[in-house]
């Protein structure tokens, strides 16, 4: 049986099976939204003492209180002071790098004033409170408490708050050593819908949020799409994702591992290069055969390579740069030379990174750009996290008098245009009546 699918865009079955391959059942198991439409309404209902009951219930915590269940600054800066050095050191550079780039995106309040002293402009502001959730036990992801909680504050959002579940009562060092150097300023050690329920509602214990971010199981997923009106919601993120066009000239091995990276995942992962090099093609196979047996997740990646993943070959790197327009990956890498000629004519994707060094697994981690990137196709009217998905738009308008007399009447003509009367009445009283018959 193949490790991984071969196509070709010259076959006749290549349209429907590229389809097939991009086809993912999006269902929404019925269970988990019950469940979870469940978990909501209770915790809505009953808030702390729910959520202590489902945090004994699923997470095995039998916390006496809510203030249990929070976790001390002193702890969390006591496992950053217990990592050991390399790990410090790597967790401080990523910080670094991640606040750098957010940095540039922040957003400045502006104005423009007419030749009649009218002010029109737009206020920048951050939001309030927003929570974070950190998946816990054994999937330690301090990487995602970096690339959440630093945007949001660089935006200036006042309060971050964290919510992490612990299952057994075990805290991952990592992860809290994460929130120290990200200033999050709470943590819960609380998961689940219930922990989602607890950000979007509000308990005695936590105060309702603004937004929520992270990611989290299927029963996060569904929470947090059923809260969404109620707060704001990051993205329902789909399986990992990684697209790579290749001239054929990078090493094979490189190529076969960056799409273990994400093919590691989880056996929905999808893994595809591009490329028109038949012989090329071959190399990546015969690398992922010999590299496959020595990855500990090795199972994993033939299951998702098996499932989603293909190499294809493409005419040219022109077909390569529309077969990826249509896909729009969460991770598109270019691995050619001359990365940024191909790069201009991309017009969806996540994240692009450009050149043969520019491996995805750079993006996760440390190289600046955030790693939370839409998935399935969302890429065609989606972006990256960042400082905007922190701060809103207020707009602003001051009309002068002046304003109000050329306003005034465009205004009601429209409004009367609508059968809006007072709407027309309002805008009407504001003109001057010494000048209504004069000419705008």
């Amino acid at each position: 049986m193949s490790l991984i699918k071969r196509l070709n865009t010259l076959s006749n079955d290549f349209r429907p099976a590229l389809r097939g391959l991009l086809a993912l059942d999006a269902a929404q198991d019925e269970s988990i939204e019950r469940t979870s439409a469940d978990i909501l309404k209770d915790v809505r209902a009953r808030g702390d003492a729910a959520v202590l009951d489902y945090t004994r219930r699923f997470d095995h915590v039998d916390a006496p209180d809510m203030a249990a269940l929070e976790i001390p600054r002193r702890e969390w800066q006591a496992a950053l002071d217990a990592l050991p050095g390399e790990q410090r050191k790597a967790l401080d550079a990523a910080a670094a790098r991640v606040r750098s780039y957010h940095e540039h995106q922040q957003a400045q309040t502006w104005t423009y004033t007419e030749a009649d002293g009218t002010v029109l402009g737009q206020k920048i502001t951050a939001l309030d409170r927003v929570g974070l959730y950190v998946p816990g036990g054994k999937a330690a992801y301090p990487s995602s408490v970096l690339m959440n909680a630093i945007p949001a504050k660089v935006a200036g959002v006042s309060e971050v708050t964290m919510v992490t579940p612990t299952p057994g009562g075990v805290r991952n060092p990592m992860v809290l050593a994460a929130a120290a150097i990200a200033g999050v300023d709470r943590i819960w050690a609380i998961g689940g819908a219930q922990a989602i329920a607890a950000l979007a509602y509000g308990t005695a214990s936590i105060s309702a949020v603004d937004k929520i971010v992270g990611p989290g199981n299927a029963y996060v997923a569904a929470a947090k799409r059923r809260v969404y009106g109620t707060v704001g919601i990051d993205m329902i993120a789909g399986p990992s994702e990684i697209l790579v066009i290749c001239d054929g000239s990078t090493p094979a091995d490189w190529i076969a591992m960056d799409l273990f990276s994400q093919a590691e995942h989880d056996e929905l992962a999808q893994a595809i290069l591009l490329c028109p090099d038949a012989v090329y093609l071959d190399g990546v196979y015969a690398a992922i055969e010999r590299l496959l047996p020595g990855m500990p997740r090795a199972d994993i990646i033939r299951a998702s390579l098996g499932r989603r993943g293909a190499l294809i070959q493409v005419r040219d790197l022109d077909e390569a740069c529309a077969i990826a327009n249509e896909i729009s990956p969460e991770h598109l890498e270019i691995s050619t030379e001359r990365p940024e000629e191909w790069a201009g004519k991309i017009r969806h994707a996540g994240a692009i990174f450009m050149g043969r060094y520019s491996s995805e697994a750079l993006g996760d981690y440390c190289a600046g750009p955030n790693h939370v990137l839409p998935t399935s196709r969302t890429a065609r009217f989606s972006s990256p996290l960042g400082v905007y998905d922190f701060q809103k738009r207020s707009s602003l308008i001051q009309v002068s008098q002046a304003g109000a007399q050329t306003l005034g009447r465009i205004a009601s003509t429209l409004a009367l245009g609508e059968g809006l009367q007072a709407h027309a009445a309002s805008a009407r009283y504001r003109i001057d009546p010494t000048t209504e018959n004069t000419q705008s």
